[in-house]
């Protein structure tokens, strides 16, 4: 077994001088120490104020650390069992649930999403596949009607309106990246076959087996380990896509709402999971090399189905070329892919991210709970991401 430098111990090496004023605790193997000072310069750059950092390889954790502060008060502790909102890291996880009923044999991915839910063939859309639903191609990116937050909390209420929809565009022939709708699409599949919604399918079949502290929906018994956002930038409404506008202003999603009771027991798959980088890490194990934790969740078949891509071209939502897979992007300019590696990757609006290498059978998970929008949304995740590959030597 692979030596491990506990960083809780009284000594740290003479690479980490600021350890004690970084708070970081954990564990690292000492192959990952890059990990433990790239999360180390995010605190002490002033880019963090609380975070988390996963890295499993082959479903066992090679670093599993955390540090900083609870919310702005700067006087809680980010703990080990601290969660908060990983926005659309949630989608991943989304995508898990949906690969895991596809190896279990109920659900047909190339089926028709009207055989298990038949009012979505309504306004011309029989056709379109489950995974479609995954690869953001089914032109139901956002409601045409109106729709408020406690629309979107009410699952059969806000499926039903997408059921009765139009496509936005031709299904098939373009993404539009679904921004909170995926969830509730994929819900309405996953409730017709096993009678259990999204987040009880997750937590039964995905979560609780690999013992994983995430939540697709999650009790008021939870909520006194829930980080608050730290909001660092102001908000960015958008401007100038129509599709990208009503997504995104139908209804607005902020760092103050997703704090809020109501957000926390709902189930938004597309943005409303609750967990820490070592659930997300867990989780994506499944993805990376079957299972995590002794357990088995996918074959390597089903696992695989993740890389097909479902389209590669300019995302009609986001304005940038996306190759996506099975509810991961495979490629796109928010990630320089290692060359020969196949991964999937994604992330969350204030900073989450994820990446699953299947090459190297690793998962890297990155959650926090200073929101930064914009530019710099993605720059800890991905020196995270680019910390773990320095250690593999890659």
């Amino acid at each position: 077994m692979t030596a491990k430098w506990n960083p809780s111990m009284s000594t740290a090496p003479e690479s980490y001088p600021h350890i004690d004023n970084a708070k970081i605790k954990g564990h690292c193997d000492t192959r990952f120490e890059p990990v433990w000072q790239a999360l180390e310069m995010s605190f002490a750059m002033g880019e963090d104020v609380g975070a988390s950092v996963a890295v499993f390889i082959d479903g066992e954790p090679v670093v599993d650390i955390w540090g900083g502060y609870f919310d702005a008060d700067f006087d809680r502790p980010w703990d080990r069992d601290t969660i908060i909102t990983t926005h659309s890291t949630t989608k991943t996880m989304t995508a898990m649930a949906a690969l895991v009923l596809a190896d279990s044999g109920e659900l047909d991915l190339d089926a028709p999403v009207a055989k298990y839910w038949p009012e979505f063939a309504a306004e011309g859309k029989a056709g379109i596949p489950v995974r479609w639903l995954l690869g953001h191609t089914s032109g139901l990116a956002g409601w045409t009607e109106d729709v408020t937050w406690a629309d979107v909390y009410d699952l059969e209420k806000s499926t039903a309106l997408l059921a009765a929809q139009a496509p936005w565009w031709e299904p098939g022939t373009a993404s539009g990246y679904h921004g909170i709708t995926q969830g509730h699409l994929l819900n309405g599949v996953i409730e017709r076959i096993t009678g259990k919604t999204l987040g009880r399918y997750f937590a039964d079949h995905v979560a609780g087996p690999l013992g994983a502290d995430y939540h697709i929906g999650i009790g008021a018994d939870q909520d006194r380990r829930i980080a608050s956002f730290v909001q660092a930038t102001p908000k960015q409404l958008p401007r100038g896509n129509p599709i990208a506008e009503r997504v995104g202003l139908n209804p607005i999603l902020s760092p103050k709402l997703s704090t809020t009771s109501n957000w926390r027991r709902a189930e938004v798959g597309a943005a409303n999971g609750h967990g820490n980088a070592r659930s997300v890490a867990t989780v994506h194990s499944a993805l990376a090399c079957g299972g995590a934790n002794g357990t088995s969740l996918l074959s390597d078949a089903g696992r695989m189905r993740a890389l097909e891509v479902q389209a590669d071209g300019i995302d009609l939502l986001l304005g940038l070329p996306v190759k996506w897979g099975m509810g991961f992007a495979l490629e796109s300019p928010l990630r320089q892919n290692r060359p020969g590696h196949r991964v999937a990757y994604w992330g969350g609006q204030g900073g989450s991210s994820c990446l699953v290498d299947f090459d190297e059978r690793m998962s890297v998970a990155f959650v926090m709970n200073r929101f930064v929008e914009g530019p710099g949304e993605s720059v800890r995740g991905s020196r995270i991401i680019e910390a773990a590959y320095q250690s593999l030597g890659r």
